[in-house]
């Protein structure tokens, strides 16, 4: 970590009360270029760390991150908002992170290759192994502020690359606490580092144009990222990036289980989750009674202070966010959508669940990411057309689909331009191990940890002639 000592500092604000969440030290562009030099020195040592060195070392960051649980759960809802209830469940999925990390560590290996496939190449053989390429630059939202950075430093550090880091600028307070548990570590001095500049541009420029960090990892907003990949030239690109999920509603489906699994995709994390469910299609045979019991369940959810463990919606990040999602619903009701439900705005940065219909494509609410407690819910009669609905868009993130049908299941596999097809569940489930990533616009590359590390590594092929 760069030393903060006798800096500037820069406030961290709660979004739900306005307090102060804490102070954060300000980076310059020579503390990044200060820290990517160190990095490129230190990848002489991290890329030759031992197996049971890296293992060692993602084990001890899970330990640390284990022992100072409740610090980081009211951390990350001080600083984002987000029900205490749910940050508990980040941090507990950021130690699976570390702990997947660790095991896939031990099982970075190769293959043997038959090279004597012709009479040329008898007495030939292959061997692959993986190698760390080099320092990644990563950038992370402000919604998952401990787990989305853990997909990007668990990998790195698994396969020896060194990382920088630039967290959110709203969310920074998790970050540098985990920079506090992996400075406890045997990580060498310069592998991770942790850059929260004034002006968040600068570094990501940085990371994009400088040839000394060889690949740029960025989670956030599709345009940010379209356009750092546009400076990036040659270097290796990962984007996560938005989406606007649809869900497909099945006669044969467990109505009441999509219901409560619908309401927490649409609204969990006041709906500021690039998975979050944002288009709901339902057969129009069983429309009227899903609608009916998803108003109702909708209605009952609690929202208000995130501290409060019974709080299912919290604050938006800041008013700005509120104030844009308004003007998306005021939008969708002028062009003639109708609000079954209609969000109340109970402070600056709280926005109760809106639930619309009788929309159209081209609203921003359906074609865009709305990354607010807003959703669309649409009649269907064809399951096919609501496939072909659901595609109807410039995303492809996550889609989910609730039926019992095998044949409509691998239809759906088949046809949906996206990264994951989630079965009798919602796009906004993820499991720490699986692929995850897009299509279209929401990107290229996977997470999940042993994807990540195929994206964070080189294959190289040692020849081996036997016969001289």
């Amino acid at each position: 970590m760069p030393n903060h000592s006798a800096r500037p500092t820069r406030t961290i604000i709660n979004p739900y009360d306005g307090t102060v969440a804490g102070e954060c030290p300000v980076s310059t562009l020579a503390d990044a270029e200060n820290a990517l030099a160190k990095a490129v020195e230190t990848f002489t040592l991290t890329r030759q760390m031992s197996t049971e060195k890296r293992y060692n070392i993602l084990r001890a960051i899970e330990a640390g991150i284990q022992s100072r649980r409740d610090e980081f759960a009211r951390t990350i809802t001080r600083e984002s908002g987000k029900t205490i209830a749910n940050s508990y469940v980040e941090v507990d999925r950021a130690i699976l992170v570390f702990s997947l990390a660790a095991e896939e560590a031990r099982r970075l290996g190769g293959e043997l290759l038959p090279l004597d496939l012709n009479p040329a190449s008898v007495g030939r053989f292959g061997i692959t192994r993986r190698f760390p390429v080099g320092v990644v630059g990563a950038i992370t939202p402000f919604n998952f502020p401990l787990n989305l950075v853990a997909h990007k430093v668990a990998p790195a550090i698994a396969v020896g690359n060194p990382l920088l880091l630039k967290p959110a600028e709203k969310t920074p307070l998790t970050a540098l606490l985990l920079a506090e548990v992996i400075g406890t570590t045997d990580l060498p001095d310069g592998a991770f580092a942790v850059l929260t500049p004034e002006t968040p541009q600068e570094i990501g420029n940085l990371f994009a144009t400088d040839k000394r960090i060889r690949i740029l990892s960025f989670t956030g907003a599709d345009r940010v990222g379209w356009e750092l990949k546009g400076k990036a030239n040659r270097k290796r690109v990962l984007l996560e990036l938005g989406g606007n999920a649809g869900v497909v509603i099945e006669p044969d489906a467990a109505i009441e289980f999509a219901v409560a699994r619908c309401a927490m995709g649409s609204f969990t994390n006041a709906g500021q989750v690039c998975i979050s469910v944002q288009r709901i299609l339902v057969q129009e045979s069983i429309y009227p009674e899903f609608v009916e019991a998803f108003i109702a369940r909708v209605r009952a959810m609690r929202v208000g202070d995130p501290t409060d463990p019974d709080t299912e919606i919290g604050p938006m990040i800041n008013e700005t966010a509120c104030d844009t999602a308004e003007q998306r619903i005021h939008q969708a009701i002028q062009a003639g959508a109708t609000a079954l439900l209609h969000g109340e705005r109970r402070s600056k940065t709280l926005l109760t669940p809106t639930i619309l219909t009788h929309t159209t494509p081209e609203m921003p609410v359906c074609a865009e990411e709305i990354f607010a407690p807003v959703v669309v819910i649409e009649p269907y009669s064809d399951f096919d057309a609501a496939l072909t609905q659901l595609n109807n868009s410039r995303f492809g993130l996550q889609a989910g689909i609730f039926t019992q049908d095998m044949g409509k299941i691998f239809r759906a596999f088949e046809h949906l331009e996206v990264g994951s097809v989630i079965i009798n569940d919602v796009p906004t489930y993820r499991i720490d191990n699986m692929p995850y990533g897009g299509e279209k616009d929401s990107g290229f590359g996977r997470e999940g940890i042993r994807y990540a590390i195929e994206e964070m590594t080189a294959i190289r092929l040692l020849a081996i002639n036997l016969k001289q």
